[in-house]
């Protein structure tokens, strides 16, 4: 099989932003949805501030890149339903990476006394003006969009894992371009 045209895959930037974001929301999702249960993983709340944030600037950096370069076309292979919910699952993946940081900022900066937040200790980050409201609202949504990522995550990885093994096309190698070898 010859290697995938050029485009026909993500751009070298699109999938350093793909694997990093991802790499980072999987250590967050450990760390957020483990840590109650885990006292080590309690200890590393303030790395999952910092994790967030990186989310945040990342996301929004990569959708400034997706909205200049096009990703590449879906094969005529794939039915309409099957690319109406890759496409609805990968922007519903956006929206969380953008809202599930926000919310845990939020959570943050309610009344109280208040721990730092820090970007790996490195500088502060400001408090947001959060009523006592409002940082609730933030925690209860923090908690449900932490789920609902985890399960968008699990089926964007079961569909990719799904094209490759089972339908055994190049919808993977278009984003793991190590696949790619020809």
């Amino acid at each position: 099989m010859s290697r995938l045209p050029r485009d026909e895959r993500y751009s070298t930037v699109a999938i350093w932003f793909h694997w990093i974001i991802a790499l980072l929301i999987i250590a967050n999702l450990i760390i957020g949805i483990g840590h109650d249960g885990v006292p080590a993983l309690r200890a590393l709340m303030g790395a999952h501030f910092a994790i967030g944030l990186t989310v945040l600037a990342l996301t929004v950096l990569r959708l400034g890149w997706r909205l200049g370069h096009r990703a590449p076309s879906y094969p005529d292979s794939m039915a309409g339903w099957e690319k109406g919910m890759a496409h609805a699952n990968q922007w519903l993946l956006y929206v969380l990476m953008l809202a599930l940081p926000l919310t845990g900022w939020l959570m943050m900066s309610g009344p109280g006394p208040h721990r730092p937040m820090t970007w790996f200790g490195l500088f502060n980050m400001p408090f947001l003006p959060a009523s006592k409201g409002a940082a609730g609202f933030g925690h209860e949504a923090h908690g449900v969009l932490g789920w609902a990522m985890l399960a968008l995550v699990v089926l964007h990885v079961a569909a990719a894992l799904r094209h490759h093994f089972i339908r055994r096309d190049r919808i993977l190698v278009r984003m793991a371009p190590v696949l790619d070898r020809g």
